[in-house]
This record gives structure tokens, C-alpha cells and sequence, in this order.
């Protein structure tokens, strides 16, 4: 694990480094890299634009918040993102995390599916929403960098990640119509998705 990408950090200590580690175990090569690399996006936004916010907190948010896709913890009538929220609970509660924030990192992993959140509002949620966009479908790339993205590229390669997230999602949609992955699935996001413009030509 590198510990800074084009001069931006990860946390450092027991909570993140169980975070990796679940992460690491459960999710294929593409999935993780997309984990830590939704990470490195949404924290070099926030540092862009000098905002403060909670580091640790938000990592493991984002290393925990597609596990749900993976078949050990994939739930047959919650969304992924629900579920993912659950699992990042049980994970925390592990930690000796209070109530209040394994809510947090339950709340951060349900809402990267929704609406945009104002950063004034809830600065963490809005980094892994920004983190997640700009990695899966390209959204608000342009604001960063091509040294950036380079650097972070070469550094967690995509390995194919678009199609394989892509059907990811067009599972959840065909088996639990109605949640955010099927409205996503229904329109042009598979269409941008595969359309990387960090993807090889």
C-alpha cells in the first residue's frame, strides 16, 4: 500500500490498515485499486480546495463502500450500498468505534448512491461521492490534473475495472429492480462508464 500518491496521504494507523487488509481479501485486484483510487480522488479534491475533513473516517469509507458487491456480502434484498453501509457498522463496532461514528461510515457508503451533498454540508460524503464519479464514469474529472491522474493510474492501474463494474451493476439491477444501481444501469452510465478517458483507447 502506498502511503502517498502525487503528494496525497493516506491515514495512518489501526483502522485504516484493517480497512485495507478487508478490502484487499475481498475484492478482486480491479475492485480495490477503484477503492483506494475513489480515495486518492476525493481527498486530493477536498486538499484542492483547502477543505478540512476526516481522514481515517474517510478512507475506510471508501475502502469498505463496494463490498457489498462482492458474493461474501452481497444481500439478496438490500441494495448494495444499504448492505455496504451494515457491513462498514459490524467492521467499526469491531474497531471500538462509538455508535455515532460507525453511523458516519455507515451514512458516508449509503449516500456516495445518492443526490450530491454540498461539501459545507457534509464534507465526507461529498469526497466519496466525488471520489467514486470521477473513477467509475469520468464525472468531474476534468477537475484534476493529468499528472495527477497519471501518477494515480500508473500507481493502482484501472485492470479492466469498467467492464467488470459494469456488470457488477447490471446484476444488481436485473436482481433488485428500483435501487440506485438499476436507475444508473437504465440509462447512458454504462455507456460512459466504458468510456473511461483513463481506459486505454
Amino acid at each position: 500500500m502506498l502511503v502517498e500518491v502525487a503528494g496525497v496521504r493516506v491515514p495512518i494507523g489501526r483502522a485504516a490498515e484493517a480497512a485495507r487488509t478487508v478490502c484487499v481479501e475481498y475484492a478482486d485486484d480491479a475492485l480495490y485499486h477503484h477503492s483506494v483510487r475513489s480515495y486518492f480522488f476525493g481527498a486530493a479534491w477536498a486538499e484542492a480546495r483547502g477543505l478540512d475533513f476526516d481522514r481515517e473516517l474517510f478512507f475506510v469509507a471508501a475502502m469498505l463502500h463496494d463490498l457489498a458487491l462482492t458474493p461474501p456480502f452481497d444481500s439478496h434484498t438490500l441494495a448494495f450500498e444499504e448492505a455496504g453501509g451494515h457491513l462498514a457498522r459490524v467492521f467499526t463496532a469491531g474497531l471500538g468505534w462509538p455508535v455515532e461514528r460507525r453511523d458516519r461510515v455507515a451514512d458516508l457508503i449509503v449516500l456516495h448512491m445518492r443526490d450530491d451533498i454540498a461539501p459545507e454540508v457534509d464534507v465526507e460524503s461529498r469526497l466519496l461521492q466525488v471520489g467514486t464519479s470521477a473513477d467509475v464514469s469520468g464525472t468531474g474529472l476534468e477537475a484534476f490534473g493529468i499528472s495527477f491522474t497519471d501518477t494515480l493510474v500508473s500507481a493502482y492501474p484501472r485492470l479492466g475495472f469498467a467492464r467488470s463494474f459494469v456488470r457488477l451493476f447490471q446484476d444488481q439491477a436485473e436482481r433488485k429492480p428500483g435501487c440506485a444501481a438499476s436507475e444508473l444501469a437504465a440509462g447512458e452510465w454504462a455507456e460512459r462508464t466504458l468510456s473511461h478517458p483513463l481506459d486505454p483507447g
